[in-house]
């Protein structure tokens, strides 16, 4: 039998399952750019990949998901401490990002989006013509 003796744990556990359903819970992510792509990874360990939901709408990228007690409604709960419910999140995509070919996959509990940099802001060399020379710069 699992014993459990920190009485602030157990306060903060049922203070944190009664305004569960008040608030959506955070989801954890990391993001960088790598080449000419944006990566944003979001941990969302347990939660089953057809209660994600992603949208972008005006370059805001909105991430739902849900995830499930595995316990069932007739089991006698002994420790709950694994968030449950539905978490959301919004990232604000700059216009310089291509929002039309996001890639998203998920594996071992990770969402991956790979968000293209679109192409008029990539960097790109510029001829320059005048007189009998020319010239190129990076612009």
């Amino acid at each position: 039998m699992l014993m459990r003796t920190d009485p602030f744990r157990e306060f903060d556990r049922l203070t944190q399952q009664f305004f569960s359903s008040a608030r959506p819970a955070g989801m954890q992510m990391d993001a960088y750019r790598q080449g000419d792509d944006f990566v944003v990874h979001f941990d969302l360990p347990g939660v089953d990949p057809e209660s994600i939901d992603l949208d972008v709408e005006r370059h805001v990228l909105n991430v739902r998901a849900e995830r499930r007690s595995p316990a069932p409604e007739s089991a006698e709960m002994i420790a709950a401490e694994r968030p449950t419910g539905s978490f959301s999140r919004q990232l604000f995509l700059g216009d310089t990002l291509d929002t039309e070919r996001i890639d998203a996959s998920y594996e071992a509990g990770v969402l991956t989006l790979r968000i293209p940099v679109a192409e008029q802001a990539k960097p790109r060399r510029i001829q320059i013509s005048g007189g009998g020379d020319r010239k190129q710069i990076n612009g």
